[in-house]
C-alpha cells in the first residue's frame, strides 16, 4: 500500500505523563494526541505494547506475548470511573517521579490495583458487564486462552520460566492443561480481565486519535521472547531441541568494529510455518492491525536470511546464515490479509537480497541521518539523498537523541554537517527536523526528545545494555504549545 506524504512523532506510551509513575492509555495519551493534532502531525509511532518484565529490563522487545497488551498501560482512573477502584486506591504511589519510570515500584503498585479491580468486578459486576467480558474472551480466545493460562502458571510457579515447570505442563499434555485451567481458574480470569480492560481502553484511545486525524504506527519485532506464551503454546514454530529449549538463537554476525550480537531469542522453523500457511504469523498480523493503522517490521533482514547461533555458543561468530521465508511469506500475507501498510527496518545489513525483497513489495525502508558520513558526497543517510519510498527519522528508539549524537560527533564530521545543512548547530534538533521534513521521503518522523532538544539522558534505549532503559518520561509541561506550533509551521512549509 502506497503511503501519502506525511509526518509524525515517535513516543512510547510509557514515556507519557500520568499520575501513577508510568505513561498509560488515559489522559496523558490523549494530551499527546492533542499535541500531535496541534502540530498537524498525522502519525504517532511507538514500540510494541506487549507485557514486559523487570526480569528482562522492561524491554518492549522481550514480551510475554506478541498478542497481549501491557498491564502497566492500563489507565487506573478509567477503572475508578467504572467503579472498580476507590478514590484512595487511585492516590499516586509515594515518591512517584514525573521524569522517569521506576519499574519495580510501578509494577508492584499497578498489579495491586489491577487485582483489586478484578476482585471488585468479580464480586459486583452487572450482568451486562459480565456478558461483555465473556464476549471479549470468546472473540480473542485463539491467543487469550493460552496467554492467560501461561501467566497464571507463572504466578503459580513464582515467576519461573516455562521450561522449569512440571514436565506435563511444560509439554502441554492435555490432561495437565485441563487440570491447570480448573485449578487456576480465578488467576486465568484475572489475566483475561486485565486484557479486556487494556483492549477497551486501547480502542477508545485509537478512536480519539483517528477523530483528531492521527494514525497509529505499531511495531513488529521479528523474534519473540523464549519465555513467552507464544513459544510455550507453539513450540513447533521454533527451532527447539527435544527438551523444548532453543537449538539456535537469533543475533547478528560480527562486523568491522564490533563483535556481533547474540539476542537469545529462538529462531523460527520456517519450513514448518510454510507448511502450515504461516498461520501463526497471520494471526499475529491480524491482531496488530486490529489495533493500529500502519506497522513497522523490525529487523526486516531476517525475512530474507537470518543469523542462527547455536544455543550452546556464547560467541555470535559461531552462527550461520540461513534462508528466511522470502517473497513467499509476504505473498501469503497479501493473499490472505490484503495489501497491508508496512514500514521496514533495513538498517545495518542493506544488501541486494534485502533491497530486492523490500522493493518487490514496495515497502518503505528507513533512513536515519545519525548513520550519515557527512563528508561523503551522496551518502545515502544524508537527508537530501533520501528516496521517496523511505521513512526518514531524526533518530530512533535505539539511537541517541539528535543533541546527544551531535555532541559526540568529531570535529570534522560536525563541520561537514554544518556545511551540508547550512547551519551553525545552535538548534541542531530543529535543523535535522527541517532537513528530514524537506527530504523526498514519503514519511518523516522525529522523536519527542528530539523536538524538545534533549540530550542523551533522554534516549529511550541503548542497545546491548540490560538496565536503565525505557525510563524517560515527558512532563505535562513538556507537551509545549510553542513546540507544536513550530513543528506545524515546518510541516506546512514542506507540504506534509
Amino acid at each position: 500500500m502506497r503511503l501519502e506524504r506525511q509526518s509524525g512523532v515517535f513516543c512510547h506510551h510509557t514515556s507519557l505523563p500520568g499520575p501513577h509513575g508510568v505513561g498509560d492509555l488515559g489522559d496523558g495519551a490523549r494530551a499527546f494526541v492533542d499535541f500531535l493534532a496541534a502540530a498537524d502531525q498525522s502519525l504517532w509511532q511507538f514500540c510494541p505494547v506487549g507485557p514486559t518484565s523487570t526480569a528482562t529490563g522492561n524491554s518492549p522487545y522481550q514480551s510475554y506475548s506478541a498478542f497481549a497488551g501491557n498491564p502497566l498501560l492500563v489507565d487506573l482512573r478509567a477503572l475508578g470511573d467504572a467503579g472498580y477502584l476507590t478514590d484512595d486506591e487511585l492516590d499516586p504511589p509515594a515518591d512517584v517521579s514525573p521524569h522517569e519510570v521506576d519499574y519495580e515500584a510501578v509494577t508492584a503498585f499497578k498489579t495491586d490495583r489491577l487485582r483489586s479491580a478484578f476482585a471488585r468486578f468479580d464480586a459486583e459486576a452487572s450482568d451486562d458487564e459480565r456478558a461483555a467480558f465473556a464476549a471479549f474472551r470468546e472473540r480473542e480466545a485463539d491467543w487469550l486462552a493460552d496467554y492467560a493460562l501461561f501467566m497464571a502458571l507463572k504466578d503459580a510457579y513464582d515467576g519461573a520460566g516455562w521450561t522449569d515447570w512440571p514436565d506435563d505442563v511444560r509439554t502441554r499434555e492435555a490432561d495437565a492443561l485441563a487440570a491447570a485451567r480448573e485449578t487456576h481458574a480465578d488467576a486465568i480470569s484475572y489475566h483475561a480481565f486485565v486484557q479486556w480492560r487494556f483492549d477497551e481502553q486501547w480502542r477508545a484511545l485509537a478512536d480519539y486519535a483517528r477523530d483528531a486525524g492521527v494514525g497509529l504506527v505499531g511495531d513488529i519485532p521479528l523474534y519473540v521472547a523464549f519465555d513467552s506464551a507464544d513459544v510455550w503454546a507453539n513450540p513447533d514454530a521454533f527451532r527447539l531441541d527435544d527438551d523444548r529449549r532453543p537449538a539456535e538463537v537469533g543475533g547478528v554476525p560480527p562486523n568491522p568494529g564490533d563483535d556481533g550480537q547474540r539476542w537469545g531469542n529462538p529462531v523460527y522453523d520456517w519450513d514448518y510455518l510454510r507448511e502450515h500457511g504461516y498461520d501463526w504469523w497471520l494471526a499475529r498480523f491480524e491482531r496488530l492491525f486490529d489495533l493500529v493503522d500502519i506497522a513497522r517490521i523490525d529487523h526486516f533482514k531476517g525475512f530474507d536470511e537470518f543469523w542462527a547461533i547455536p544455543a550452546a555458543a556464547d560467541d555470535p561468530a559461531a552462527g550461520r546464515w540461513c534462508d528466511g521465508p522470502g517473497a513467499d511469506f509476504f505473498e501469503t500475507v497479501r493473499d490472505e490479509l490484503g495489501d497491508l501498510p508496512f514500514f521496514v527496518e533495513d538498517l545495518g545489513f542493506l544488501d541486494e537480497g534485502v533491497a530486492s525483497l523490500r522493493e518487490r513489495f514496495d515497502f518503505p525502508g528507513m533512513r536515519v541521518p545519525q548513520y550519515a558520513d557527512w563528508c561523503a558526497d551522496g551518502h545515502m543517510y544524508k537527508p537530501m539523498h533520501y528516496p521517496e519510498n523511505a521513512v526518514g527519522y531524526t533518530s530512533t528508539h535505539d539511537t541517541d537523541t539528535v543533541v546527544g549524537y551531535y555532541r559526540a560527533l568529531d570535529e570534522r564530521q560536525r563541520d561537514c554537517l554544518h556545511y551540508a545543512l547550512g547551519t551553525d548547530g545552535s538548534e541542531i534538533h530543529w535543523d535535522l527536523v527541517e532537513a528530514v521534513w524537506n527530504s523526498n521521503a514519503v514519511v518523516a518522523m522525529t522523536t519527542l526528545p528530539d523536538l524538545l532538544g534533549l540530550g542523551g539522558d533522554a534516549r529511550f534505549n541503548e542497545p546491548g545494555t540490560a538496565s536503565g532503559n525505557w525510563r524517560w518520561r515527558v512532563t505535562e509541561d513538556g507537551l509545549d504549545a510553542d513546540v507544536a506550533e513550530r513543528l506545524r509551521q515546518v510541516t506546512d512549509r514542506t507540504i506534509r
